[in-house]
């Protein structure tokens, strides 16, 4: 399993690229692939504005639901309509095109590297 060098992840298995005061959020590869084949995303609108910690919406597979958390503090600036519409993108292409949402940063969350994240699940 690939773990990207270039995101930071959170110990609830999400990934954050930041590019300036923007944040792009997913889901990693081992949570996709511990969830099964997602088939529902629930995922917070834009305007809402989030707090780094807190549940903002769920992602459903054929057998199970995860919880997602925000790793940021900020306000959401998109969902992605192509995970809402096709909801096995996030199996797919977790550090791709199933993407969940982006947001306007006001303060990171707890961020650990690709290092800390492998070591995580590795353990």
């Amino acid at each position: 399993m690939s773990i990207p060098t270039n995101l930071q992840y959170t110990s609830e298995h999400e990934w954050v690229r930041i590019d300036g005061d923007t944040a792009v959020v997913g889901i990693t590869q081992y949570a996709a692939d511990a969830l099964g084949d997602v088939v529902y995303v629930d995922l917070p609108k834009a305007g809402t504005t989030i707090a780094a910690g807190a549940i903002v919406g769920e992602a459903e597979s054929t057998k199970s639901v995860g919880e997602l958390f925000a790793p940021v503090s900020g306000e959401i600036l998109e969902a992605n309509q192509a995970v809402i519409d096709s909801p096995e993108l996030v199996n797919s292409d977790p550090y791709g095109a199933g993407w969940l949402f982006s947001v306007s940063v006001s303060s990171l969350g707890a961020l650990i590297s690709a290092d800390e994240y492998e070591d995580l699940i590795t353990e």
